[in-house]
């Protein structure tokens, strides 16, 4: 792996993820004082219980009932609105983590692909899941357990053979809930790797609808996406099978000791121990004590869902150094000069550039051409800063690309890659790169790249929706409105490749014109093709050969040196061919 990729990769010490659940704690701090005065309330229904059987029974004052159920309905309304509190507070909690933490993976991910063909979008997806569980009801169960020991305590306290019964139960309840750990929690992550694999593959299936349809490939991808399917389902049976019978047998075991602390209850009052109301109340606190515990173990595969994509968040950010925040460098002119650059991919071994150096001028259109895998698309990728060489360096006016900020250098780079990709909306929102811009400046990009007329032609023009919902353009009016977002605030360095793959003669005399016109604005081009249109509009040449420099200077002269080397070739094979014969 190439040097700056290991420094890319270094572990980061505190990340955005780190950040994020520090400025919680604060929160976490409310939500657990609330957490407190709702289980003191709760204790209301015992105490209320506890009154109306030892003194409003035996004494029959109807003024102590009526005070005794106000007070009560004041503390169950007082609990009820700080519990729908806790919920809206935990709610916005999640909201607010989404939000900060969004942008920060959405970035991560963009970086992540830059290096590695497999990254996706899953963090965002892990990010939703996350959220989910924190907004939802199952979280406060981490809240109100801490407090259970109170009410063991006061059940001690009503008589100490109900406290041993309702601390040998809540042991053994927690050793269901540990068991449901220990049984499911191999079978959620298999479960969870084997659906986004699944995921990914249905994503790329349907992404190239076209190919898969034109070449019947649907019944092996659906045969694989079966397989990765069936793995998830299988795994995720298990594991819900196993935490529904460990749940069910806590809800009966939950129910038995309640009935049991009656019983036991009963034998008490019956043997002069205990009052009736103490006994109806231990029978309320065990259930407030228990209930925690039969909740966590109904909400533990959500849970199990949330840990696991927290861990996956938590090393996703970890993966890559956090983007510096660097010196704002003056706009440059254009002057682009590589010094011995070689390249080789992460997790490579054969360098596909080797040894690159020249250099390129404000003004100045070089056309690279050669042979396929030469390694023409990576030299593009390096001129405009996605790829990092490793050895080497790529300069812009004397400054390396790396010492760019990315953000200061994409306003300077006009990049159209083989493969255009256009955004979900409409034509403006792609010649603008997706931001804020003026009209006259997305027209002039777009009159600059000689695509206003066919803009026109589109039934919206540049309002003409595209992509999701949108209209679906054509290969050559895709590679048009690239070539204006491209050119779209007329950036010093332009790199085209094979800007006329998909061009018709009109487009092609388009993009010549718009060639022309770049050049007369002092930009430096360069494009990579081998067709009579874009040589014509070179001043030099570059020949990439198997990741070698193999030739390079004027346009003439490079043309004349293969159109010589070709005609040798051709006398050469004639003779091999007279000799033969």
């Amino acid at each position: 792996m190439a040097p700056i990729d290991a420094m890319k990769l270094k572990p980061q010490a505190v990340t955005e993820l780190d950040r994020a659940v520090a400025a919680c704690r604060s929160t976490v701090g409310v939500l657990g004082l609330f957490s407190l005065v709702i289980n003191l309330l709760m204790l209301a229904p015992s105490l209320y219980m506890l009154q109306v059987y030892d003194r409003v029974m035996t004494t029959g004052s109807v003024e102590t009932l009526v005070m005794l159920t106000l007070m009560v309905a004041l503390a169950l309304f007082a609990m009820g609105f700080l519990d729908a509190l806790r919920a809206a507070i935990t709610v916005r909690m999640g909201c607010w983590l989404s939000g900060r933490l969004g942008p920060a993976y959405l970035a991560n991910g963009v970086r992540m692909r830059l290096i590695s063909e497999s990254a996706g979008a899953q963090p965002l997806r892990d990010l939703a899941t996350v959220q989910g569980f924190v907004a939802s009801p199952g979280v406060h169960v981490f809240f109100d357990a801490p407090w259970s020991p109170l009410f063991l305590v006061l059940i001690w306290m009503l008589h100490p053979w109900l406290g041993t019964l309702a601390v040998a139960s809540s042991i053994l309840l927690l050793g269901f809930g540990v068991a449901n750990e220990y049984l499911t929690r191999s079978s959620a992550m298999t479960s969870s790797v084997a659906q986004i694999d699944a995921m990914q593959l249905a994503e790329a299936t349907i992404r190239n609808a076209e190919v898969v349809k034109a070449m019947g490939m649907l019944p092996a991808l659906l045969a694989r996406w079966h397989d990765s399917n069936a793995t998830g389902l299988a795994a995720q049976q298990r594991a819900g099978e196993r935490g529904s019978l460990l749940l069910g047998i806590t809800k009966s075991l939950r129910y038995f000791v309640q009935s049991a602390t009656l019983g036991l209850g009963a034998y008490l009052v019956l043997q002069g121990q205990l009052s009736g109301g103490t006994m109806i109340a231990a029978s309320i606190l065990l259930g407030r004590t228990l209930a925690p515990v039969e909740a966590a173990m109904g909400t533990w595969k959500s849970f199990g869902m949330a840990r696991i994509a927290y861990g996956r968040l938590k090393g996703q950010l970890r993966t890559l150094s956090q983007e510096p925040v660097r010196t704002r460098l003056p706009e440059p002119k254009g002057v682009l000069t590589l010094s011995n650059v070689s390249f080789v991919p992460p997790g490579g071994r054969v360098p596909v550039l080797r040894g690159i150096s020249f250099e390129a001028t404000p003004g100045e259109v070089m056309a690279v051409i050669g042979p396929s895998a030469g390694g023409k698309s990576t030299l593009c990728r390096l001129l405009v800063g996605t790829a990092d060489p490793t050895a080497g360096e790529v300069r812009l006016d004397g400054a390396d690309l790396r010492h760019w900020n990315p953000e200061d250098l994409g306003r300077h780079v006009g990049y159209l890659p083989q493969d255009v990709e256009l955004f979900s909306g409409t034509v403006r929102d792609n010649i603008a790169r997706m931001g804020h811009a003026d009209d006259e400046a997305v027209i002039e990009a777009a009159l600059r790249a000689h695509a206003h007329a066919l803009i026109q032609q589109l039934p919206q023009g540049y309002d003409t929706v595209i992509g999701d919902g949108g209209i679906r353009l054509s290969g050559g009016q895709r590679q048009r409105i690239g070539l204006a977002r491209a050119v779209y605030g007329l950036p010093r360095l332009i790199v085209l490749d094979e800007p006329n793959a998909n061009l018709d003669t009109a487009g092609e005399a388009a993009l010549a014109a718009a060639i022309h016109e770049l050049k007369q604005h002092g930009c430096t081009l360069l494009i990579v093709g081998h067709r009579p249109s874009t040589i014509a509009q070179a001043d030099r040449i570059l020949l990439l050969k198997e990741g070698r420099v193999e030739l390079i200077g004027p346009r003439d002269e490079v043309l004349k040196r293969l159109r010589k080397a070709s005609s040798s070739k051709a006398d050469a094979a004639q003779q091999d061919e007279a000799q033969s014969a």
